[in-house]
């Protein structure tokens, strides 16, 4: 293991995610938001934020309050989510089929236990499309500049079905959960974004570039150039 690799630092290699827990807080100025979506795969970091958030208001370093839990699954492979909408306390394992790889458990060990955290914090667990899950990573993309893998996706696809359901309000303080860089999966965004483009090293090759971009809605980059 890389000794820079804080999660894996840990004597228990799940407990590192708690740190995504502190990191937050620490960066909200020591104090927890109203409501946090994040990927569910095995379960296990998105109920080991919720500790974390517990451990801080534990030692005091932060005032306690009612953090939502939201999670996302991708619809491919929602066993979580199954149960939460119908209510049942126990997994049903699927056969994984979806885009979004790192988080496709078909069987995940602490889903129960997402269960509980999602219940008892009054949040919610839901599931998006494949479809859905690339629009997820073109709106971050698009708003926020990053590029993030299709677990990345999968989250802002939930957070945006959550807000128009009215089930997350606009004016809260809500943190979504990109664990992971577009690079890891871009095998599964290439159908959709085309070819790179190749200009030349001039600055008025990039302009006319440039200004194409912003008149399009969908890019045909062979004939940007003519």
């Amino acid at each position: 293991p890389r000794p820079s690799d804080p999660y894996r630092r840990s004597s228990d290699l799940s407990e590192g995610s708690k740190t995504l827990g502190f990191e937050v807080a620490e960066q909200l100025g020591w104090q927890l938001p109203d409501h946090i979506v994040a990927p569910v795969a095995s379960g296990s970091l998105y109920t080991k934020i919720y500790k974390g958030f517990q451990e801080f208001v534990k030692v005091g370093l932060v005032e306690d309050k009612a953090v939502r839990f939201s999670g996302a699954q991708a619809e491919g492979c929602s066993p979580v989510a199954q149960a939460f909408k119908e209510g049942r306390d126990f997994i049903t394992p699927v056969k994984p089929n979806t885009i979004a790889k790192s988080i496709a458990i078909g069987n995940p060990a602490d889903g129960i236990y997402a269960l509980e955290v999602a219940r008892k914090t009054n949040g919610n667990i839901e599931s998006v499309t494949d479809t859905e899950i690339i629009e997820g990573m073109k709106l971050l993309a698009e708003t926020e500049g990053i590029f993030t893998e299709t677990a990345g996706g999968t989250t802002i696809a939930v957070l945006k079905k959550l807000v128009e359901a009215g089930k997350i309000d606009p004016e809260e303080t809500t943190v979504a959960y990109i664990t992971g860089n577009g690079l890891k999966t871009q095998e599964a965004v290439q159908g959709y974004i085309g070819e790179p483009l190749t200009i030349d090293a001039k600055l008025d090759s990039f302009e006319r570039a440039w200004e194409r971009a912003q008149t399009l809605e969908r890019l045909d980059w062979e004939q940007v150039l003519v």
